[in-house]
Formats: structure tokens, C-alpha cells, sequence
């Protein structure tokens, strides 16, 4: 049996205490950055850094979708909350590099727990009919958050330094924590008929043929978002960009992810869901291959715009076609699985792009992943 929440607002609430959650995890991947690179790190202690944000989370987001089936979704979200606001103020209460690798850890882990349960949550709001619209909303509701955060957290840096940012980032997952604590919205309970599978059982849902398939495309946008958010402070850094106008190049593309989610609805007129992503695989293969060629600012934000666009419209797509092919009973475990591959794509992509782009330099890293992309917009092309 679905959710139905009491009235309009619940699922607006919901949204709400993602864009809350999110902001602090946006904001501080920008803080985390430039805070280490202003005391002397290098790119592979920033792609380690970046790494531990999703260590966690890959190991852990199967068993975390397991227990939102078992135990329903708002302990996990409230659990999470409250670690999102700890990591932020660790790394306010004691500065230093030692502390950004806990606060990585644990900000990262206590949002993969909300995000799991919000997932869940906001499939079992109508039928399938609607899990595209919905998806769309909870993901504009993201976007604003990637908006707010770097922009947020390069301005307060600029202003007020880094520790102020921290400990502003600190305060906003408190406004979740206390809706969640008192019990001021509606929320889904667990699945009774729900089974525990072991971890096998789990991993079963990859060898699934359309689950495969989504998850595959899944792991290349969330590849060539995970570059894109590490790329830009580091290079912005180099050619001695203020945070300010970092966090500017980085609202730019999730400016235009909120753009195309809003216009989601005409899209989905006229087009089916594969046929969306293998144009978000496209549009981000053109934008890879031609960033390195790029050299002001200007430029920079208009190809952060363009891959927002490309990107942005693909995670409503993929959630909605996981909740349409999940087995039934199993929708939080399906994604967990995919927030598992989705953060072993944001472990390994940072530890990549440090290694390889440290030893190499950054064009072939950003020309690998073009190549990549293409070559999964032409097979998912191929196989609509």
C-alpha cells in the first residue's frame, strides 16, 4: 500500500528538508576543497578528500536501503540529519586538515542515510504515471540546493573565512532534525511483507536486465558529475579565481539542472525516458571533449551550464525507471544498491582524477570521460 500524505505540504516539506540536508553537503565539498588546497594540499590529498565523501556510503547504502524497508524512513532520516550536522561542526570546532578527512566521512554517510529514505519516500507517492513528475521535483529541489550551496559557502569563505562557513553549515541540518523530531509531517512506514535478503540477493538486482541497464547509465552521469564538481575548484584555484567566483561556475550548472527539471514535464512530451538520457549522455560527452580548450571564465560557466542541462535531466529519468523495474517489496534496497554504485563512482572517480591528473595533467582525464559518455549515449541508443 502507497503513501499518501495527509495534504500538499508534506511532500513540500519533504523537499524542503532535502534542500536543507543538500546544501550542506554541496557547500562543504567547496569548503572541504579550498580549505585544503589553502594549507598546502595537493590533488591527490584533494581527490582523497573528495573520495571519503562516498567511502561510506558504497559500502553501507545496500544494508541502509535494506533497513529503510524494515523500519520505514524517518529514523534514518533523522539519524542522518543529525550527522550532517555533527560532520560541519566538527571541522568548525577543530580546523585543520585532519579534521576535513572525519568531516568528509561523516557528512557523507549521514546524507547517504537521508537521501536513501527521501528516495524511498518520494517513490511511494503515487503510481508510475507519477514517479516522473515527482522525481522531478524532489530533484529541482536539489538543484536549487547545489545553487545555494557553493554559492553560500564561497562568499561566506570569501567574507568571513572558513571556519564561519563551517559553522553555518553547521546550523542548517538543526531545521531538519527538528521536523523530523517532532513528528510534523507524515511519512511512510515499513514494508511488513518485506523479506531480509542477503547481500547476494542484493547484488542480484544489478544482473537484472533493465535494472542493469539503468544502473550503467547511472554510474556515467554520476562520473561525469563527480569530475565536474572536483574539476572546478581545483582549476579555478590554479588560474586564481576567487572562491566566490568558483562557487559562481559551479551554481551556473546547477542552474541550468533546475532549468531543464523544470521544463521536465514538456520534455516528457515528446520524448520517452531513454531517449532523454541518451541526450544527457551526449550533450555531457560534447561538453568533456571541449572543456580543455577552454581558457576564461566565461567559458567555463557556459559549459557548466550546458552539461547541467545534460545531466540534469537524467537522475529523474533513472529513478523512475528503477522504481518501475524493482521487484516488488525491494524498492529501498534497489536504491540503496544504485547509492552504492553511485558512491563507488564517488570514490573512485576523485581518486582517478588525483592520480592520473596529477601525473598527467587534467586534458586526457576530462577527454577520457567525453569518450566515455559518448560511447554510452550510442549503446543506450542502440538499445532503446
Amino acid at each position: 500500500m502507497r503513501w499518501r500524505p495527509r495534504r500538499l505540504s508534506d511532500f513540500g516539506i519533504l523537499i524542503g528538508l532535502g534542500i536543507a540536508n543538500h546544501v550542506v553537503l554541496a557547500g562543504s565539498r567547496v569548503a572541504v576543497t579550498l580549505y585544503a588546497l589553502s594549507l598546502g594540499a595537493g590533488t591527490a590529498t584533494v581527490g582523497l578528500l573528495m573520495a571519503l565523501f562516498g567511502l561510506l556510503p558504497m559500502v553501507l547504502s545496500i544494508s541502509s536501503g535494506r533497513l529503510t524497508d524494515r523500519i520505514g524512513v524517518r529514523k534514518p532520516m533523522l539519524v542522518g540529519s543529525c550527522g550532517i550536522a555533527l560532520g560541519a561542526g566538527a571541522a568548525f570546532a577543530v580546523p585543520g586538515l585532519p579534521t576535513l578527512f572525519a568531516a568528509a566521512v561523516l557528512i557523507g554517510v549521514s546524507f547517504m542515510a537521508f537521501q536513501v529514505a527521501a528516495q524511498y519516500t518520494t517513490g511511494e507517492l503515487g503510481g508510475p504515471t507519477a514517479r516522473v513528475r515527482n522525481f522531478g521535483l524532489l530533484a529541482l529541489g536539489y538543484s536549487v540546493s547545489s545553487i545555494c550551496g557553493p554559492l553560500i559557502a564561497g562568499f561566506v569563505i570569501d567574507h568571513f573565512g572558513f571556519r564561519a562557513t563551517f559553522g553555518l553549515l553547521m546550523l542548517l541540518p538543526l531545521i531538519p532534525v527538528a521536523v523530523l523530531a517532532g513528528g510534523h509531517m507524515q511519512l511512510p512506514g515499513p514494508h511488513p511483507a518485506h523479506a531480509t535478503h542477503p547481500l547476494s540477493h542484493a547484488l542480484k538486482l544489478v544482473t537484472h536486465g533493465e535494472l542493469r541497464r539503468v544502473f550503467v547509465i547511472n554510474c556515467l552521469l554520476t562520473m561525469a558529475w563527480e569530475i565536474h564538481t572536483i574539476f572546478v575548484p581545483i582549476y579555478g584555484n590554479a588560474i586564481g579565481l576567487s572562491a566566490s567566483m568558483i562557487g559562481a561556475i559551479l551554481a551556473a550548472f546547477a542552474s541550468a539542472t533546475f532549468v531543464v527539471r523544470l521544463a521536465m514535464p514538456v520534455i516528457m512530451r515528446r520524448l520517452n525516458e531513454h531517449q532523454v538520457l541518451t541526450a544527457a549522455l551526449f550533450i555531457g560527452g560534447a561538453v568533456y571533449l571541449a572543456i580543455p580548450f577552454s581558457r576564461s571564465v566565461w567559458t567555463l560557466m557556459a559549459l557548466s551550464s550546458c552539461l547541467g542541462l545534460g545531466l540534469g535531466s537524467g537522475q529523474p529519468m533513472v529513478m523512475a525507471l528503477l522504481h518501475t523495474h524493482a521487484p516488488p517489496g525491494r524498492l529501498g534496497e534497489a536504491a540503496g544498491v544504485r547509492m552504492s554504485l553511485i558512491n563507488t563512482m564517488s570514490v573512485a572517480v576523485p581518486l582517478l582524477f588525483g592520480a592520473v591528473g596529477g601525473a598527467f595533467g587534467v586534458a586526457p582525464v576530462l577527454w577520457s570521460v567525453g569518450v566515455f559518455l559518448a560511447t554510452g549515449a550510442w549503446l543506450t541508443r542502440r538499445g532503446a
